[in-house]
């Protein structure tokens, strides 16, 4: 009789003890859950969603990266033509202005003539190419088709290009020869011209380079 009561009275006991300890002791700790930072963590909660927020922002860099990367891309055919253009019109002039009678006529040598020549054919291409550009980012109907005209800034850049590096071939070594016996008007004007010739060499092989680029990245399906 004596063991039930016993038994009964630490019933009892532990009961008492279960229901005076603390409702905090019953709550599980959500921190964890919520990112919340503590001292035992040293703010990883914080930092996690710091990292996390950078995702987004890294995705809208990349594509607005790409977006001016393209736009970049779309107008640089105009500005390098034109800038061919320019380039080609001023030798154009040196050259055909270049007579001062006697042995410094431009028309006396066959270099400055070829010269003359590839520096027309530079001008009216890099004019066609620059206008045709132009008129397409304006919003007008591009007279050549989206892949045939790519395919057609890539071969006809690269030709002019090579011609006009054939042109200064020529002039160049003869330009040196009249130069080392005497300097005038004429050796300046037509050094001066190989010059203008050389930076619409150095723009239409830059266009080549993009179109190349664009002729790449074109899809055929």
């Amino acid at each position: 009789m004596a063991m039930v009561t016993t038994d009964a009275t630490a019933a009892a006991t532990t009961a008492t003890a279960a229901a005076e300890k603390p409702q905090d002791a019953e709550k599980p700790d959500y921190a964890p859950y919520n990112g919340a930072s503590t001292a035992a963590d040293g703010g990883t909660g914080a930092r996690a969603r710091r990292g996390g927020g950078g995702g987004g922002g890294g995705v809208v860099d990349s594509v607005v990266a790409r977006w001016r990367r393209e736009d970049m891309l779309d107008k640089s055919p105009v500005a390098l033509h034109a800038a061919a253009a320019v380039f080609a019109f001023v030798a154009l002039v040196l050259v055909a202005s270049n007579q001062h009678g006697g042995w410094m006529q431009f028309d006396r040598y066959q270099e400055y003539r070829y010269l003359l020549a590839i520096a027309s054919l530079a001008l009216l291409y890099s004019l066609a190419q620059a206008a045709r550009h132009a008129h397409r980012m304006r919003g007008g109907v591009d007279p050549v088709s989206s892949a045939s005209g790519r395919l057609l800034d890539f071969v006809g850049d690269q030709v002019v290009a090579y011609l006009l590096m054939s042109a200064l071939s020529a002039a160049v070594p003869i330009t040196n020869r009249m130069r080392s016996a005497v300097v005038n008007n004429f050796t300046d004007a037509t050094a001066a011209a190989i010059s203008m010739a050389f930076f619409a060499f150095v723009a239409l092989a830059l266009s080549a380079v993009v179109s190349g680029y664009k002729l790449s990245k074109q899809t055929y399906m």
